[in-house]
């Protein structure tokens, strides 16, 4: 774990609040070291990709609406994607889900604590999950560090951790839900709370294209008032 990292901020943090001044603290813009490469997408293999989910797993579909992939990189729309500012990707959903999933990762990362390969997990195969672990089977949903944060589990964050969840929910727009709200908590858990064709998904996406093309602004940036 980075303490000298998250010390500084949490201090820092602090001495604004307690001063009655505005701090920004600012971390390393997303053009920084993006983790394993990347596959490239054009517009037409995007498009391909998404066609070829039907040919996957015709008809099916996760709770929140997305179609359910039988496996990661493998023709449909589930693919490892690049984690900006770690040394991981992430299997998710392409396109508007992959955008606001990796937003919520990183301000995880930058916000609360330095996240490591293997501490977050996207998909899982639909014949090893059910119930809404089955939006994992569509790459749209996350697991952050599910061995520090089992299911079943409540208060497995710190005051100030639980705030940053609280702002990054509240910033999604209810786009987003955190499993630690369920009636059995499951705290490492985030997903994708409305279906594709929801308006509501692609405005948010764009809005986190924009912060992530803009120094100052967005993941990495925290804001204290």
């Amino acid at each position: 774990m980075d303490t000298s990292r998250r010390i500084f901020l949490q201090s820092m943090a602090g001495l604004a609040v307690m001063s009655g001044v505005s701090a920004i603290i600012v971390q390393p813009a997303i053009a920084e070291s993006a983790g394993p490469d990347p596959v490239h997408f054009t517009e037409d293999t995007l498009a391909q990709a998404q066609r070829a989910v039907a040919e996957i797993t015709p008809g099916s579909k996760s709770p929140n609406g997305w179609s359910i992939n039988t496996a990661a990189n493998s023709g449909g729309s589930v693919w490892t994607r690049p984690v900006p500012g770690t040394a991981f990707g992430v299997d998710v959903a392409l396109a508007d889900a992959e955008v606001i999933l990796i937003h919520v990762i990183r301000r995880f990362h930058y916000e609360i604590d330095t996240l490591r390969p293997g501490e977050v997990i996207g998909f899982k195969n639909p014949d090893t999950v059910k119930g809404y672990e089955l939006n994992h089977a569509s790459g749209t949903a996350i697991d952050i560090r599910p061995d520090q944060y089992p299911p079943g589990v409540h208060g497995g964050f710190y005051q100030h951790e639980l705030a940053v969840v609280r702002d990054i929910l509240a910033e999604c727009k209810d786009i987003v839900k955190w499993g630690g709200d369920f009636t059995v908590p499951d705290e490492a858990h985030f997903e994708i709370a409305v279906p594709p064709t929801d308006s509501r998904l692609r405005e948010f996406a764009d809005q986190v294209r924009g912060w992530n093309s803009t120094p100052g602004v967005g993941a990495g940036v925290i804001q204290v008032v």
